[in-house]
């Protein structure tokens, strides 16, 4: 089990990229966060098995609407009796 701090920029917001990452956490049992920045990037916290953070990125990654210029990543404290995945 992991805990991964994102930072995705490029056409990221208004495009659906929020509900997509909560219904792709809800089907691969990763809690978390997700929110849109002030300066157009979206923050995101994912934890899980590596595993199924990589196919949620997939998921995410694979709407047409959705243009991920740059991914910012960093592995961070686990967050403990977390039960769920929600848009800030």
């Amino acid at each position: 089990m992991v805990r991964k701090w994102f930072r995705f920029t490029g056409r990221v917001q208004g495009v659906g990229f929020r509900y997509r990452a909560k219904y792709a956490a809800g089907g691969m049992c990763i809690t978390g966060w997700v929110k849109n920045e002030w300066d157009g990037s979206v923050e995101m916290e994912a934890q899980g098995t590596e595993e199924a953070i990589n196919r949620m990125l997939v998921m995410i990654n694979s709407s047409d609407y959705i243009v991920i210029d740059k991914i910012e990543s960093k592995l961070i404290p686990l967050v403990e009796h977390e039960n769920s995945f929600y848009v800030r």
